[in-house]
């Protein structure tokens, strides 16, 4: 696997500009959230969008799927959270110039049991976030796993939810529960807080499952579910063992064409939103 050096530079900043903070969350295990991140991260830095991604799981893929050696890391989210070190101290460039990663290793669990006493512990990230996230067009957290407090830190630290969903029985499972703690955090901690997108993931078109749980899915979700679905794809799969997004590993793979879709979904959806209402004459 490839390493990453600890001596890479942070992006280069231009014009001030507020980052949206997407929480990227399941807590249903192996539904592509880690893949998520990272691709669509990298989607969005290969369009030339500063992007900054938040490994916020104690098992650390984001980061080691971006090909940084967790054991020798010195300083990682962990210690950004609790207040052990600065921003610059733990950011890391990647090999695509407008990315950057906060990595992630197993001492992030001790968060959990040491900021349960803490004041405003709720708030921390968001507060860590608050102060660089003018660098930045995006922010992607990738959360673990699970409803706990780093979860609860990401869903009050961001503007959005993402939810990746794979394409496969019980693909719903759970997310009824994800979708109660959101709204938990909004009448509590994060009153703007919102589903903004959601992505099927491991799709095969081959089979009536698939299609039947896209469908499904498209039901639950409406047009928050995005166009672009991700296919079940091995070149996508093998990209983490390499350390590189899909897009210095395989650009031409149907995983990245996937990713880059979604992208491109994005931002036209933003700039959807940023439209002016049309004036319909009386």
């Amino acid at each position: 696997m490839k390493q990453s050096t600890g001596e890479s530079t942070l992006n280069p900043l231009s014009a001030p500009s507020r980052a949206r903070v997407l929480a990227v969350a399941n807590q249903k295990g192996g539904v592509g959230k880690t893949t998520t991140t990272i691709s669509l991260g990298a989607a969005l830095a290969v369009l030339e969008k500063k992007v900054l991604l938040v490994d916020f799981d104690p098992q650390g893929n984001t980061t080691g799927g971006l090909g940084v050696d967790k054991a020798a890391l010195r300083s990682t989210a962990y210690d950004w959270l609790v207040g052990h070190a600065s921003f610059e101290d733990v950011a890391r460039g990647t090999d695509l110039p407008c990315l950057t990663l906060v990595p992630a290793s197993r001492e992030l669990v001790g968060a959990e049991v040491e900021l349960v006493g803490a004041e405003r512990r709720e708030y921390r990230l968001a507060e860590r976030l608050a102060a660089v996230r003018d660098r930045f067009d995006y922010v992607f957290i990738d959360c673990p796993p699970s409803l706990g407090l780093l979860t609860v830190n990401a869903l009050t630290a961001a503007d959005e939810v993402l939810v990746p969903i794979q394409c496969e029985y019980f693909a719903l499972e759970g997310v009824s529960e994800l979708l109660a703690t959101i709204e938990r955090i909004r009448e509590t901690l994060n009153p703007t807080l919102s589903v903004t997108g959601v992505v099927a993931t491991m799709w095969d078109g081959g089979t009536n499952l698939s299609k039947q749980v896209l469908d499904e899915i498209r039901r639950f979700f409406g047009p928050k579910l995005f166009t672009h679905v991700v296919p079940r794809n091995v070149r996508l799969g093998e990209a983490p063992s390499f350390g590189k997004p899909i897009f210095l590993y395989d650009v031409k793979s149907r995983g990245a064409e996937a990713y880059l879709g979604i992208a491109r979904e994005m931002l036209q959806r933003e700039l959807a939103a940023l439209a002016p209402p049309v004036a319909i004459p009386g």
